[in-house]
């Protein structure tokens, strides 16, 4: 069974930058993937970008160069590294990962979620 647990989360001014946190175990599997989504009040989970073990990386269109996904050496968690952020990306924050390919930032590709944090951007 694979945990995952968020935080980092909080309340920042627009243009301003945090750093998501997600600890997991996921490198338990040969091969797996791992990913960030987001869901805003009224709206759909949406994926924001997603890592594989073999450090390849995907994004969504509407990051545009803003955000980065990465971990660290012991691949033991999981960042997202966000910066310029708009009011837009106000969201819940969800980490989630699955042993399967393909990469996806497809939602019910993904078996493991985490409990989410919570980003706020006011203006």
């Amino acid at each position: 069974q694979v945990q995952l647990v968020e935080s980092g989360g909080g309340s920042v001014q627009a243009g301003g930058s945090l750093r998501l946190s997600c600890s997991h175990s996921t490198y338990t599997y040969t091969r797996y993937f791992l990913a960030w989504f987001r869901q805003a009040p009224g709206k759909e989970r949406e994926g924001v970008a997603a890592l594989g073990s073999d450090g390849a990386t995907r994004y969504a269109n509407f990051v545009t160069g803003r955000f980065h996904i990465f971990q660290d050496y012991a691949k033991t968690t999981l960042y997202l590294q966000m910066n310029s952020l708009k009011p837009e990306d106000t969201a819940m924050y969800y980490c989630a990962a699955d042993p399967r390919p393909p990469m996806s930032l497809a939602p019910v590709q993904y078996l493991y979620w985490g409990q989410g944090t919570q980003v706020t951007v006011s203006s």
